[in-house]
C-alpha cells in the first residue's frame, strides 16, 4: 500500500520560502503596472492643488479629506497606467525601455492586468465620489478616458499626440483643488497651465532619448526628417519660456509670497536654459540633462508655492 511522502522540516521551510518569494514577485509585478514614479508626481500636484485651495485663515486642516483625495486619485491613476500597459503590451515588447514591463515579460497575464486596471479605475472613481465629491471624481474619470482613448491611440497616428495628452496630463492639481473647495477658481487654472506647459519639454527629452525605440515600435511621437528637429526645438523652448512668467502669477495674484517668486524665477530660467540646449545641440546627453531638470523643476516649484502660500 502506497503512502504519502512525508515532507521533512528543511524541505517544508524551503517550500514556504519559495511560495513567499513567488508571492512577493507577483506583488512587485502588479506594483510595476501602476507606474509608481508617475503616481509620485501626481500625488505632489494633487497635494499642492488641495492645499492652495484652502484659505489661510480657515480653522483646522482637513487631513482626512486630503487622504481620501490622494487615495482615490492614485487608484484611478494606477488603473490608468495598468490599462495603458495592457493596450500597448505588443508595442512595449518592441522597445528596450519597456521590454521589462510585467505584461511583456509574462509576469502578469493580460486578462488579469485588464481586470486589475478596471477594478482600480472604477474603484477609484467611486471612492472619490463617495469620500470626496462628484467634481473630483468626474475630473479623474475624464482624465482616465481621454488618456486611454485619445492620447494612447494617437501616439501611433500623429506627433500632435503630445499636445492632446498634455490636456489630461495637467488635471491632477484641479482634482486636488476641487476636492478641497468643491469648485475651480483662478488659482486652480494657473496650476493647470503650469503643469500643461511643463509636459512639453519633459516629454521632448524622453522622446529624443528613446527616439529609436519609438520608431521601432511604430510610435509617431516625433515626425521624421527635418521636421523632427524643428518640433523638438519648438516644443522644448517655447513652453519653457512661457512657463517663466506664468509661474510667477501665483505670487503676483497673492497665492504665494516673495520666496516663491524668487525660487520660481530661478527654476524657470534654469529649466529654459536646458530646453534651449536641447534645441541647439540635440544629443542624448543634453536630453538627459533636460529630463533631470524637468524632474527637479516640477516638485520644487509646486512644493515652493505650497511652503510660501500667502
Amino acid at each position: 500500500m502506497a503512502t504519502e511522502p512525508v515532507m521533512t522540516a528543511p524541505a517544508a521551510a524551503v517550500s514556504t520560502q519559495l511560495r513567499c518569494r513567488i508571492n512577493l514577485n507577483a506583488l512587485a509585478a502588479y506594483w510595476m503596472l501602476t507606474k509608481p514614479e508617475i503616481s509620485f508626481l501626481i500625488a505632489i500636484t494633487v497635494l499642492v492643488g488641495f492645499c492652495m485651495a484652502r484659505p489661510v485663515a480657515s480653522q483646522g486642516f482637513p487631513l482626512i479629506l486630503l487622504m481620501h483625495t490622494l487615495i482615490g486619485t492614485l487608484l484611478v491613476a494606477s488603473g490608468s497606467s495598468t490599462l495603458n500597459q495592457f493596450i500597448e503590451r505588443v508595442f512595449d515588447a518592441q522597445m528596450r525601455r519597456t521590454a521589462r514591463r510585467p505584461l511583456v515579460g509574462g509576469a502578469v497575464e493580460p486578462y488579469k492586468a485588464l481586470c486589475f486596471g478596471i477594478l482600480l479605475s472604477i474603484g477609484g472613481g467611486i471612492y472619490l465620489a463617495l469620500a470626496v465629491n462628484w467634481l473630483a471624481s468626474l475630473l479623474a474619470i475624464l482624465t482616465l478616458c481621454s488618456y486611454l482613448f485619445l492620447y494612447t491611440p494617437l501616439k501611433r497616428k500623429t506627433a500632435l499626440c503630445t499636445l492632446v495628452g498634455a490636456f489630461p496630463g495637467a488635471v491632477p492639481p484641479l482634482i486636488g483643488w476641487a476636492a478641497a473647495s468643491g469648485k475651480l477658481s483662478s488659482g486652480a487654472w494657473i496650476l493647470y497651465a503650469m503643469l500643461f506647459l511643463w509636459q512639453f519639454p519633459h516629454f521632448m527629452a524622453i522622446a529624443w532619448i528613446y527616439r529609436e525605440d519609438y520608431d521601432r515600435a511604430g510610435y509617431l511621437v516625433l515626425p521624421t526628417g527635418k521636421e523632427r528637429g524643428r518640433l523638438i526645438a519648438w516644443q522644448s523652448v517655447l513652453p519653457s519660456l512661457a512657463l517663466i512668467p506664468l509661474s510667477l502669477t501665483p505670487a503676483l495674484l497673492g497665492y504665494a509670497g516673495y520666496l516663491y517668486f524668487a525660487g520660481a524665477l530661478l527654476l524657470g530660467v534654469g529649466f529654459s536654459y536646458q530646453a534651449a540646449q536641447l534645441a541647439l545641440h540635440r544629443s542624448n546627453a543634453v536630453a538627459r540633462r533636460l529630463l533631470l531638470a524637468s524632474i527637479v523643476y516640477l516638485p520644487s516649484a509646486f512644493l515652493l508655492v505650497l511652503l510660501d502660500k500667502s
